[in-house]
């Protein structure tokens, strides 16, 4: 871990990587989330998938940050896990 952020704190220095690396911080966070309550619920990809009517491969790429969910999306997710949606800017 630490030579991955020794890595990362180099490829910051590149205003363009760090640009890129900014704007994908949602696409993560939402893949952080998304895996911490499946793991917390002991519930694997193919299950979340069944109880939001989608497929595990669908899971898949929500949880690699590959992909943007929609706001219903998130909706569907937060029902299947129990949990509650919350949206929020910061400033």
């Amino acid at each position: 871990m630490k030579d991955w952020n020794k890595y990362k704190q180099k490829l910051l220095k590149n205003p363009q990587f760090r640009k890129l690396y900014e704007e994908s911080q949602p696409e993560f966070e939402i893949a952080r989330a998304i895996i911490r309550a499946r793991i917390e619920g002991k519930i694997t990809q193919e299950q979340l998938a069944k109880k939001m009517n989608t497929t595990q491969s669908v899971i898949s790429r929500v949880e690699q940050a590959k992909t943007s969910p929609s706001l219903s999306f998130l909706k569907r997710l937060a029902e299947a896990l129990n949990a509650t949606l919350q949206v929020q800017f910061k400033f």
